[in-house]
């Protein structure tokens, strides 16, 4: 979404400032002195820097928020310079809010980890990180309070604690602070949905015979490239007798008439993430897969109707067959079938919908918050499922659904076949892979008779 000088939109200043203020504010009401990150979504969340995806699983990068100052960054060579040039929200040299020991600095400055090992350990590159943290957090009067850090490598872990350091767990209180979503988030989330909905419509007319799993993640790629996201983050595309068990990775298998196909579109845009999924026929659909997208369908329509706030996690995983229903022998094997998780600038934050945990640990809804709920159900046949995945954002009174590409009942892709009687049907019982009959008994309508 463009800024334009004739509508309200996105304001990254707002964004900005509104960001640092929650962590701040979650900074002071916790047991930690300072804040130290390698994650690069939480160093997003604090300095609003970015260097691209090259470098997100390096943990080359990290950043400093002491209690009563600002954010520091330590960045990756040249980085640095860019940032003191065109991040003026981190120049502190002429500002007055900022404790007497930092003022006359920039927060932007060069600094490098230790390459997930690939330095040389007697290099030192470790101890110069926990040196610059330490002299950071003298500057406060805080390095005898706890520093609270998201993830970090051993030596720089060992090194920190060298100098005296305690450090903690910080990572709760970034993902409290991140919990609750700013008006201008929750504009780039939507944003990030939108894009994939136009992603979802070039597949729906790709879809055909003959087309592998992969060439749909590359159409998914270059259409979202195409309108501005900086991160297609995965594609998973699943079809045929891989879509039960869920193996949660696309391959090249090519799709065939008949085929079951769901897929999980996962991108960035200007750092705001989507989780995705929707499912398809090919061509038609047996009757053991239209049930199963039906009982699909029915398990998140009844979880968004319990979204409000006020109502917990708990209630809404209430509805939700448990793992033996569906074919698992516990919580945990089945985890992230049927599922719910936070999406902002990752896509798994609070909070976290799960038989596994949240009928034991649940967690409040309240307004602002984003996050998706995916449902999962197995064909009769043994061959099929059904996948199905909305975000949503709580609002005062409910909720509203930000995922728009149809998905009410399945739909049938690809070309439309004419017989001599006539248009070929789309649900055919002909193209069970098994060739059986499924029991009546075990057929969606004879299930709800016997449960209600």
């Amino acid at each position: 979404m463009h800024v334009v000088d004739w509508e309200a939109r996105v304001d990254m200043d707002r964004l900005r400032t509104e960001r640092l203020a929650r962590l701040k504010a979650q900074l002071t009401t916790s047991s930690v002195g300072s804040l130290l990150t390698f994650d690069f979504h939480n160093i997003r969340y604090m300095t609003a820097t970015h260097i691209g995806t090259w470098a997100m699983d390096k943990m080359i990068r990290f950043a400093l928020l002491p209690q009563g100052g600002e954010p520091v960054v330590w960045d990756f060579g040249s980085a640095a310079k860019h940032h003191q040039l065109h991040n003026p929200w981190l120049d502190y040299r002429d500002r007055d809010d900022v404790a007497e020991g930092a003022r006359g600095t920039s927060g932007a400055r060069a600094g490098i980890s230790v390459l997930r090992g690939a330095f040389h350990p007697d290099a030192g590159i470790a101890e110069e990180v926990a040196d610059k943290i330490y002299r950071e957090l003298d500057r406060y009067g805080l390095t005898g309070e706890p520093i609270g850090v998201d993830v970090v490598e051993m030596p720089v872990l060992m090194a920190l604690r060298a100098r005296g350091l305690d450090v903690v767990d910080g990572q709760q209180v970034f993902l409290e602070a991140r919990r609750i979503k700013t008006g201008d988030e929750i504009t780039l989330l939507t944003t990030a949905a939108s894009m994939v909905d136009a992603a979802y419509d070039d597949l729906y007319a790709f879809l055909r015979p003959g087309v592998r799993e992969n060439e749909a993640v590359g159409l998914v790629a270059k259409k979202l490239f195409d309108l501005g996201s900086e991160h297609v983050e995965g594609v998973n595309a699943i079809s045929g007798e891989r879509c039960s068990p869920h193996p949660h990775v696309f391959s090249d298998r090519l799709i065939r008439p008949g085929d079951p196909a769901f897929f999980d579109i996962l991108h960035s845009f200007n750092g705001y993430r989507t989780c995705y999924y929707r499912t398809f026929a090919v061509g038609s659909a047996s009757r053991q897969q239209v049930e199963a997208y039906k009982r699909c369908r029915d398990y998140m329509d009844a979880a968004i109707a319990l979204v409000r706030p006020g109502a917990t996690t708990a209630d809404v995983v209430s509805v939700w067959p448990t793992a033996q229903e569906f074919g698992f022998a516990d919580e945990e094997a089945a985890f992230a079938l049927q599922y719910g998780h936070g999406v902002g600038l990752s896509i798994w934050e609070k909070p976290i919908f799960s038989r596994l945990v949240s009928l034991d640990h649940p967690e409040v809804l309240e307004e602002g918050m984003v996050f998706a709920l995916e449902t999962y159900w197995p064909a009769a046949d043994g061959w099929g499922a059904a996948r199905i995945e909305e975000e949503l954002v709580v609002t005062a009174d409910g909720c509203q659904v930000i995922t728009k590409f149809p998905a009410e009942e399945l739909l049938v892709a690809g070309q439309r076949y004419h017989t001599v009687s006539g248009p070929l049907a789309l649900q055919r019982d002909a193209q069970s892979h098994l060739n059986r009959e499924v029991p009546a008994a075990e057929s969606l309508a004879a299930r709800r008779a016997e449960e209600g």
